[in-house]
């Protein structure tokens, strides 16, 4: 079958091919620990579950705004004009199902082919793939481990050039949990100001931070004319499979992606968006334990990943992922992921499932229990004395 050319460099999704195998090995009986899938294992919030239930039961199951219901709209900017510290309004909200629509949105907005986009890497597959298939040219900003997984001023300066159009930054960090500083952001703010960028900000982990707090670059002075940030609830709330994702933008972009938005899916189911607004309304004790549940794994899976000879990491600040270095074992991040697959029973990530500068390095997601994490790390060291 003969398809167009952008779609031949329209890759998939590690996650889900690894998963994929690693179901097809358990359907044939092996015992798998899924570290593979940046899932939160926790179940929804019973109240945001009852939420939607209402709405169905109330028959809120009919077409509704292109941008989202105007209570969710509503919602959204009164969160995050709170979090960040900067006034949103709601016609600068776009609702959408899944966060990741709002990046394909983005990029087809605002690229033409030949612009020019700088994303870190390793980082979320999906910028990279968006780049290729609208035709426009990828720079990846190299994350540096020794920097605990952020950028060098210099390289990312020396990365801008006349035909850059497009910044996307992650923070916290997939795959590597790091968390951009005050200064990191203010650096590709300065540069975005001056020359007239736009920025693309992935915050979707910004309540799952351990130390600190994550600053958006749109609260920084001029940023938020120059700044799409994109957000959902999937993480934060552990609503993956609702589908549920929000821009936020100026409002002039916003009119072109809400035309987008009716070309393609119409509207998001209202149900699901009524459920979005007692995730945010209502009481967030849920989301304090689910946090709290990832700092102890990641106590727990620093420690013992560094226990283990051939593998170190650094501590995540963000977010539930590890992206430790396995340059001590004697085998390239794919061959070392499948082996632990086969011969331990864990599915992971190979870091270059997140670009080239992921060589070297796992990902393991710690969205998993206490118990299984433990079981995990004593097959992963147990694989690891057997080479």
């Amino acid at each position: 079958m003969e398809v167009t050319e952008r779609m031949k460099r329209l890759p998939g999704e590690g996650a889900i091919e690894v998963l994929a195998q690693a179901m097809a090995l358990e359907a044939e009986g092996a015992d798998i620990i899924h570290l593979e899938v940046g899932e939160p294992d926790f179940k929804t919030p019973p109240n945001v579950l009852e939420a939607g239930i209402r709405a169905l039961k109330a028959g809120d199951t009919r077409y509704g705004p292109a941008p989202g219901i105007p209570e969710l709209r509503e919602a959204i900017a009164q969160d995050v004009s709170v979090r960040l510290g900067i006034e949103v309004k709601p016609e600068q909200v776009v609702v959408t199902p899944g966060g990741k629509a709002i990046a394909f949105f983005t990029f087809l907005a605002l690229l033409e082919p030949g612009d020019e986009v700088i994303y870190t890497n390793p980082g979320f597959p999906v910028y990279e793939a968006m780049t290729g298939f609208i035709g426009a040219k990828g720079i990846p900003l190299r994350l540096l481990e020794e920097r605990g997984f952020r950028f060098e001023v210099e390289d990312f300066l020396s990365k801008v050039s006349p035909k850059t159009r497009l910044i996307v930054i992650n923070s916290p960090h997939n795959p590597t949990g790091s968390v951009l500083t005050k200064s990191d952001l203010e650096v590709v703010a300065e540069v975005a100001v001056e020359r007239g960028l736009w920025i693309l900000s992935d915050e979707v982990y910004n309540r799952i931070i351990y130390e600190g707090e994550s600053l958006s670059i749109a609260s920084l002075p001029g940023m938020q004319r120059r700044t799409i940030i994109l957000d959902s609830f999937s993480k934060s709330y552990a609503m993956t499979g609702w589908r549920l994702g929000f821009g936020i933008m100026p409002p002039e972009l916003a009119s072109h992606i809400i035309r987008l938005v009716i070309n393609s899916n119409s509207c998001t189911p209202p149900f699901i968006q009524r459920a979005g607004i007692e995730a945010l309304k209502g009481p967030q004790e849920a989301v304090a334990r689910m946090v709290a549940a990832f700092r102890e794994r990641r106590e727990v899976i620093v420690e013992g990943l560094n226990s283990i000879e051939g593998l170190r990491t650094v501590k995540p600040q963000g977010a539930f992922y590890v992206f430790p270095n396995i340059e001590g074992v004697g085998m390239g991040s794919g061959e070392f992921a499948d082996y632990l697959l086969r011969e331990a029973g864990v599915a992971i990530l190979p870091g270059t499932a997140f670009g080239e500068y992921g060589e070297g390095f796992i990902r393991i997601s710690y969205a998993n229990s206490l118990d299984n994490i433990r079981k995990a790390l004593d097959r992963i060291s147990e694989a690891v004395a057997r080479l």
